[in-house]
């Protein structure tokens, strides 16, 4: 009769980044493991601390547009409309209806944007290279209808207080419709690519599951909220700019699992597009910004405002003073409080499937550690 061995097992700490190429170099997850099994998570932030919120005070109205592009650079779009909306509310003024027109038609074509960078990057985490080519060709093209109004492809300064910068130019609008029509054919191919995929389907389906009131309970936004069936949505809920204007409709899901949260980008720029279309049908005559002096001077007072960008709600709290800077400014993104929910959500899965688990988020860590 064999000799009976006694075995004995002991955890592993692991550090999963930053050298990880699906954590892009900034962040470190900090998992104990029993086996393959997760049995908890730390998530290691600090590495691009470049004091964001402090340099609004130092910087005019005029010049921080700038450097809040930088907040999060997918979608410098919203944080630069952002800024400007808080100072216009702060000091009650009336933005062009031309402007607000134009400032919702770049939003979405933002979204639309972000949402390709997350697609191919996404794909890529899971070991899909081709589809990076296909999404980063499509992302070109609003890029490049971006610099054909501002001339710049990644960080715009498009938003300043009172209006717009830089009007429309007159190959703008044909070049929009050119992409509509272009961009709804390509959704349908990345859907027979992907959605249609066996193996991306295994890779994803039941994976990462967590209920509503989880989800509510650490301030989970857009669509990774979304996912579990919780229809909020701020372009609904607390219209701003001319989203009380346009019809379209918020997608949810059902399970609160990665492939919801794929299904529900993917679903989402389709009503994009159609919000651009309106917003071209729609766009008024008239002047993009409101006259203001060269120093631009908030009167004191405060507000909150927020925004719902691809990655959830973006939100700032200003502080003016009197002056031609801001006394306080403190953002907040829906990044920060994604990565604070990996420890519940990672708990007892898989570490085959944690990057499929936190690429499904869609976090951005320049606005985590800003």
């Amino acid at each position: 009769m064999p000799e009976l061995v006694e075995v004995r097992t002991e955890g592993m700490v692991l550090n999963m980044g930053p050298q990880h190429p699906s954590t892009h170099g900034v962040l470190r997850l900090l998992l104990r493991l029993d086996g393959e099994v997760i049995k908890s998570c730390t998530p290691v932030i600090g590495y691009l601390h470049r004091g964001m919120e402090k340099l609004a005070e130092h910087r005019t109205y005029v010049q921080y547009p700038a450097i809040i592009d930088r907040f999060e650079y997918l979608t410098a779009m919203f944080t630069g409309v952002l800024y400007a909306m808080c100072a216009e509310r702060i000091a009650g003024i009336e933005v062009p209806p031309r402007a607000i027109w134009m400032r919702t038609l770049m939003l979405e074509l933002n979204r639309i944007a972000s949402h390709l960078f997350w697609l191919g990057t996404y794909l890529l985490d899971l070991g899909a290279n081709g589809l990076l080519f296909y999404a980063m060709r499509d992302r070109e093209l609003i890029l490049n209808l971006f610099e054909e109004v501002c001339g710049a492809r990644l960080l715009y300064s498009y938003a300043c207080v009172g209006g717009v910068r830089f009007d429309n130019p007159p190959s703008f609008e044909r070049h929009v419709r050119e992409f509509l029509k272009i961009f709804l054919d390509r959704i349908r191919d990345y859907e027979s690519i992907v959605t249609e995929n066996p193996v991306f389907l295994e890779r994803v389906q039941e994976v990462g599951c967590y209920s509503p009131e989880l989800a509510l309970q650490y301030a989970v936004s857009g669509p990774p909220l979304r996912s579990t069936g919780i229809r909020k949505d701020l372009r609904k809920d607390q219209p701003y700019l001319a989203y009380d204007q346009v019809d379209f409709a918020v997608p949810i899901g059902t399970k609160g699992d990665t492939l919801d949260r794929y299904l529900l980008r993917m679903a989402e720029m389709r009503e994009s597009l159609k919000i651009v279309e309106q917003c071209l049908d729609r766009l008024p005559d008239g002047n993009i910004r409101v006259k203001l002096p060269n120093v631009v001077k908030i009167p004191a007072g405060e507000a909150y405002l927020a925004l719902e960008s691809p990655r959830g709600e973006v939100g700032a709290y200003m502080v003016a003073n009197g002056t031609d800077k801001c006394y306080r400014l403190k953002l907040r993104c829906p990044s920060f409080n994604h990565v604070q929910f990996l420890p519940v959500i990672l708990l007892g899965e898989r570490i085959s499937d944690v990057m499929a688990i936190f690429g499904s988020l869609d976090v951005i860590l320049p606005e985590v550690d800003r």
